[in-house]
């Protein structure tokens, strides 16, 4: 499949449906509390989305080659899940740490993100992984310019995850983001800088690193979604989408309510 190059009026469309889906975290995170089920927040994101975004979940009944329909609008993984948690009648508890994945179309388009929750007080080592693995993203981002190469990004990622004592899952990745919900590239969250394809202006795709406390392999539970890690140990993910740009990128999924990026971040963009 060849890689789209988003024209002025996709760009657009993707800036409103990326802003929507990161509203919907900005509006889930006061409910994201102990003795709350993932249940309870997949009907609340569900209703958010389509009664007041007029919006559609898109992991709702997405049911890409070789999986059974997707049941849910949201995507909640605990602690040792990695991704694509499948929301259930299971209560957070103080401690737990939480990725919530939102996709919502709009107009056609889709918007994509993720973020982690604490449920009450984390303990040290899981909010250090939460913290590494946001610093990780952002070091990937900040490799996005036309001109670079996926392999940068992961390189970034995968080289800060490793010197933080983490690994880097490797079955799932980034990927390209518009009128479809996946599509060309696939952006690994690990590589060799200089490699891969060259990035050009236009191209649009996620970045979203899932980091494991421990070692990188994973399983896939019996629901035929939720990931977990083999060997129990806590895993963390973030995501934006992202625009390459001519000098650098645009994060397509903020909001008021989006955290701030990293100092290293936020001290190249002062003028």
């Amino acid at each position: 499949m060849a890689i789209s190059i988003k024209n002025q009026q996709d760009i657009e469309k993707m800036r409103i449906a990326g802003r929507l889906a990161s509203e919907v975290l900005d509006f889930i995170t006061p409910h994201v509390v102990h003795g709350v089920t993932t249940d309870a927040l997949d009907k609340l994101c569900h209703d958010y989305i389509v009664d007041t975004q007029r919006a559609i979940p898109a992991p709702l009944n997405y049911a890409p080659d070789g999986h059974r329909p997707y049941p849910k609008s949201i995507c909640t993984s605990i602690n040792q899940q990695i991704c694509h948690g499948v929301p259930s009648d299971k209560a957070l508890k103080n401690g737990d740490i939480v990725n919530i994945d939102i996709t919502v179309i709009k107009d056609g388009y889709h918007g994509d993100t993720s973020r982690m929750f604490y449920v009450g007080a984390p303990s040290i080592q899981a909010k250090r992984l939460c913290e590494i693995t946001y610093q990780a993203m952002w070091l990937g981002i900040d490799k996005v310019k036309a001109g670079a190469t996926l392999g940068d990004i992961g390189n970034a990622i995968q080289i800060f995850a490793e010197k933080s004592g983490y690994s880097v899952v490797r079955e799932f990745c980034g990927h390209g983001i518009g009128k479809v919900f996946h599509e060309e590239p696939q952006v690994l969250h690990y590589g060799k800088a200089g490699t891969g394809l060259k990035l050009e202006a236009g191209m649009m795709f996620t970045i979203e690193p899932m980091i494991n406390a421990g070692k990188r392999d994973i399983k896939q539970m019996p629901d035929g979604w939720t990931i977990v890690t083999k060997d129990r140990s806590l895993s963390a993910q973030w995501e934006h989408t992202i625009l390459v740009t001519e000098t650098g990128y645009e994060v397509m999924t903020l909001s008021s309510g989006s955290p701030p990026p990293p100092d290293f971040i936020l001290k190249k963009q002062t003028p």
